[in-house]
């Protein structure tokens, strides 16, 4: 059964239009009443063949590290047909992206991501996961001396840019591992911007601030976009449900007086937003 349509008193899922469906069906089917109203919009590289190049340098890297699904999805896409499959290990932070990774090809016992049952799906998680085997790559160059022979080992991340082509994400992860002795670099596959509202979209926008619904936000910038898009809206009374700490923390740094945390995994998000009155 799909979600309701404009139902007071649900909550509002803000993912990506891709994301947003499928994550309300999962959560209406668990007995959430839910809505979607994606405020990301996803949207191809103007030259996605500038991806080309980097994937004919993968198999040479540690790891490549993908932030989103949609990484991975337009990263995938811009494979090249003749390019022998010789992939590195894949990192991703959380269960979604992982099975876009098995979704495109990539090898499972090549994916490090969190456990389904982990507490947090973010980069503190991935590292904790990687970080041993990143350490004994690094002592085994250095043991090498880092001839001519044997380079650096390095990861490639793979974001998100935003409307004016500025990288999309912490710096932390890259911070890390630039501190444990890898090479870091850092490629954009796709363009992260604000969603186009429709009329009817804004309206329910300024209703859901008031009617006891609840905004599910798994990105700070999606309320950023909210924003943006209904300059208008009063916060006053509006309820949100945030999926890490550093959302929550920005969502009530932009005036959100309603703010609670919720798990990031599908069943215990649902168990958590069912036990709310």
């Amino acid at each position: 059964m799909a979600p309701a349509a404009w139902a007071p008193s649900s909550v509002i899922v803000t993912r990506p239009e891709r994301e947003a469906k499928a994550w309300a069906d999962a959560l209406h089917a668990q007995g959430v009443r839910c809505e979607i109203l994606p405020l990301i919009e996803i949207a191809a590289l103007a030259e996605p063949s500038v991806l080309v190049k980097v994937w004919h340098a993968v198999p040479q890297h540690l790891a490549v590290m993908f932030v989103s699904a949609n990484a991975v999805r337009f990263f995938m896409a811009a494979r090249p047909d003749h390019l022998p499959w010789n992939a590195c290990r894949a990192w991703s932070t959380g269960p979604g992206t992982r099975a876009a990774l098995l979704a495109a090809g990539w090898p499972a016992d090549l994916i490090d991501s969190p456990d389904e049952t982990a507490s947090q799906f973010d980069s503190e998680a991935l590292w904790s996961l990687v970080a041993p085997n990143v350490e004994a790559e690094v002592k085994r160059c250095q043991s090498l001396n880092l001839s001519a022979d044997v380079q650096q080992p390095s990861v490639l991340i793979v974001r998100g840019a935003d409307a004016h082509g500025q990288l999309a994400g912490r710096d932390w992860l890259a911070l890390k591992m630039e501190a444990a002795g890898l090479q870091v670099l850092q490629t954009v596959a796709y363009v992260r911007q604000p969603p186009r509202l429709t009329l009817a979209q804004q309206q329910r926008a300024r209703q859901a601030m008031s009617d006891g619904s609840r905004w599910l936000f798994s990105s700070s910038e999606a309320a950023q976009f909210l924003l943006q898009a209904c300059p208008d809206l009063i916060l006053d009374h509006a309820k949100a449900l945030a999926t890490h700490p550093r959302i929550a923390l920005k969502l009530k740094q932009s005036g959100w007086p309603c703010v609670e945390l919720v798990p990031p995994g599908l069943e215990a998000q649902a168990q958590s937003i069912k036990s709310r009155p």
